[in-house]
Parts: structure tokens; C-alpha cells; sequence
């Protein structure tokens, strides 16, 4: 029964829009903390000048993939094994410096497919050779 002079009670409600708010607050300020932190983890410096400075190029690096039915990939494009020699003299062009090649291969592939492409890379005069492995 209801009487007279009383009036509802406001129930407590759960507001989200502030919510959404503190997130987006959070989320640009990582984002923001990411972009402009991470890069620069050194210590800033002021490097001397000279007028013998050379340009460093940074190590090339060839991809040759073997999917798990055999098939090669020499940076994402299907080739055969007796192409590769030529592709990674294509790949080298005019540097004298030979790119490091790394294999990615399916866990599945036969070892025997493997062997064949490190011999063909080796040779081809190809010296530095990895094979991508993924931590247990």
C-alpha cells in the first residue's frame, strides 16, 4: 500500500558513458606511448660530422619457404629448384655483398627437400644460410 507523501526511490544505475571515456584515454595513451617511446630506446645524441661518412645499408635477406607439400616460395614467388640459383643472383644484382638467406619450412616437410635447397643454395655461392625456428 502506498501512501501520500512518500516518493519513489531513485534506483542506483550503472553508468557506462564514463566508462568509454577513462578506455579511450587509455587507449590513445598507449598508442601514443608506443609510437614515441619504443623506437628511441637509446640514449639521444648529437653525432660529429665528417666528410668521409658512408651510408650503411642494412643486410639483405632472402626468404626461400618450403610448404608442407614440397612447393618452393623464393620470397613469396613460386619457383622451382633448379631456378633458384638464378633468382638469387637476380636478388643480389650489383651488391658485392651476398644477401643471408633463410629457410621457412613447414614442419612437416621431408628433410630430403630441405638438403636439396641448402645444396643448390650453397651451391650458388650463397655462404650464409638460417633456418627459422620457433622457440618451445
Amino acid at each position: 500500500m502506498r501512501s501520500w507523501g512518500e516518493s519513489k526511490r531513485a534506483r542506483a544505475r550503472i553508468e557506462i558513458i564514463p566508462m568509454i571515456d577513462v578506455m579511450m584515454f587509455l587507449l590513445i595513451f598507449f598508442v601514443l606511448i608506443s609510437i614515441n617511446v619504443i623506437p628511441t630506446l637509446g640514449v639521444r645524441t648529437q653525432l660529429p660530422r665528417s666528410s668521409q661518412v658512408q651510408q650503411l645499408t642494412a643486410p639483405a635477406r632472402i626468404t626461400i619457404t618450403i610448404a608442407k607439400d614440397g612447393e618452393l616460395r623464393l620470397d613469396g614467388r613460386i619457383v622451382a629448384l633448379d631456378e633458384i640459383p638464378q633468382r638469387l643472383r637476380e636478388k643480389q644484382g650489383e651488391d658485392t655483398n651476398k644477401p643471408s638467406i633463410l629457410v621457412n619450412g613447414d614442419e612437416a616437410v621431408r628433410l630430403q627437400r630441405l638438403l636439396d635447397v641448402m645444396d643448390v643454395v650453397k651451391a650458388s655461392g650463397f655462404d650464409s644460410l638460417s633456418i627459422a625456428a620457433r622457440r618451445k
